[in-house]
């Protein structure tokens, strides 16, 4: 059985069916409900187990103010002096992203769908998951100066939706993860993003193998600029070092760990020395489809949000490497561990202004060196200007003769087998002439008899 390359179901057992959807305040015919994120916190430890969602409502204002904690971690504020987001195409390999929502219409671009023909004909895309991962890049709010509802880290960004995956709940879902046929569509949901446009790929889904395909496929990616981030996985809970998980784990990819509100390593995500960051990821809100909002906790949104970082560093560093995007990073953080990195949260909790920060420094270093003395790679070398002139003479050419080589090399070889030959005959002798020598009977004196005087 192909193994689903998602979040799920067992990463989604630790974040989406621990979510609380909240309408907005569009829809009148639902009574206001109290803080989002206090009913939140009180359905995450009642809801543990349980797999279907439970609707209420939320004023814009309210979804607002949950963010806040969650974006002052972040250092989001002070990184919006510099640059919002403005020229940056992340896409969104999930389920799909909806395009109406208001805290997302304008920024969305659907791309290409891969796993039509899994749901019967007919049956609508849920686009929850992906909704969800878009709104904490992208989302812009809306009402009055947009004060309202989700705001992204990169709220100027836009976003390329690349469906790859399906919900649990989507009638097609088994097909989806039995046949063969879907078996790269996150390779090839990768390609398609790079070919179209993307700085960065957003991937919170994760699965246990990795393929030759999606490796392929990531060093495509990365030989054209373009910064992949993916989730480190939802299997940490009880065990000290969890398994890996792909795409987060190949060579070049940004793998993200979940923080709690403590910033430490939440219980749930993925320990191992692959991780090389960490984001706040539980009880985070963001966007569901039609209007909705949505309160839930694992590494899919700690992931989003280092996408919504590096966005941030693209936007104001556009031909920056991924390497180095990587480094600003990893260097910029606000909670580094004790000796500088550690398997539960990688180098530290990420933060966006020291990120960026980082970035500026790394920024003025160049691929080619210049100034008094350097060398143009394209034209030859000439005596001048900090050149020294090398007069090194005729060069002496050697020349080996195969033949004699291997002659003389039989020669040595012989005399050497020779030589051993002859020190085992002397050892032989020797052994001979000594068991003679032992063989031969000594004369035995004869007692001195003592004279004796009367």
């Amino acid at each position: 059985m192909l193994t689903r390359e998602t979040t799920g179901p067992r990463e989604r057992r630790a974040a989406v069916p621990q979510v609380v959807p909240a309408r907005s305040a569009t829809c009148p015919a639902r009574s206001t409900m109290r803080s989002v994120t206090a009913l939140a916190t009180v359905l995450v430890a009642l809801l543990t187990a349980v797999t279907a969602f439970t609707p209420g409502t939320a004023r814009a204002d309210q979804v607002r103010g949950s963010q806040a904690e969650v974006l002052r971690t972040l250092g989001v504020e002070q990184a919006w002096r510099v640059t919002r987001g403005k020229g940056v195409t992340v896409a969104v390999l999930d389920s799909g992203v909806d395009p109406r929502h208001h805290d997302l219409a304008g920024s969305v671009v659907t791309g290409r769908d891969f796993t039509v023909g899994a749901n019967p004909p007919g049956v609508a895309p849920r686009r929850l998951h992906g909704t969800y991962m878009a709104s904490l890049i992208a989302g812009h709010g809306h009402g009055p100066g947009r004060g309202d509802g989700v705001i992204g880290v990169a709220p100027q960004a836009r976003i390329l939706s690349v469906r790859v995956i399906l919900e649990d709940e989507e009638p097609g879902f088994r097909v989806f993860n039995s046949e063969a046929r879907y078996e790269r569509v996150v390779a090839r949901g990768i390609r398609y993003a790079v070919d179209r446009g993307a700085d960065v790929i957003n991937m919170s889904i994760s699965k246990d193998q990795p393929t030759r395909a999606e490796r392929a496929a990531i060093s495509y990616a990365i030989s054209k600029g373009v910064v992949l981030v993916a989730a480190a996985g939802n299997e940490g809970a009880g065990r000290r070092n969890a398994p890996y998980s792909y795409p987060a784990s190949f060579p070049g990819v940004i793998s993200v760990a979940a923080a709690d509100k403590g910033l430490h390593r939440a219980s749930f995500s993925n320990r191992n020395s692959l991780v090389t960051v960490a984001a706040p990821g539980v009880d985070i809100l963001g966007a569901g489809p039609g209007d909705e909002y949505w309160v839930g906790r694992g590494t899919s949104q700690a992931t989003a949000l280092v996408s919504g970082v590096a966005a941030l560093i693209k936007s104001r560093y556009p031909r920056m490497s991924p390497a180095l995007v990587v480094q600003a990073i990893t260097a910029g953080v606000s909670r580094r561990p004790a000796g500088g990195y550690d398997p539960g949260t990688g180098f530290g909790v990420v933060n966006a202004a020291l990120a960026l920060r980082q970035a500026a420094v790394l920024a003025r270093h160049r691929l080619t060196a210049t100034g008094p003395g350097v060398q143009d790679p394209a034209k030859p070398v000439k005596p001048g200007a900090g050149v020294p002139r090398l007069d090194t003479g005729p060069i002496q050419v050697v020349r080996r003769d195969q033949r004699e080589i291997t002659f003389y090399t039989g020669v040595a070889a012989a005399a050497g087998v020779g030589a051993l030959v002859c020190l085992s005959v002397m050892f032989i002798l020797l052994r001979r002439v000594k068991r003679k020598e032992e063989q031969i009977p000594q004369e035995v004196p004869e007692p001195h008899r003592a004279a004796l005087t009367t």
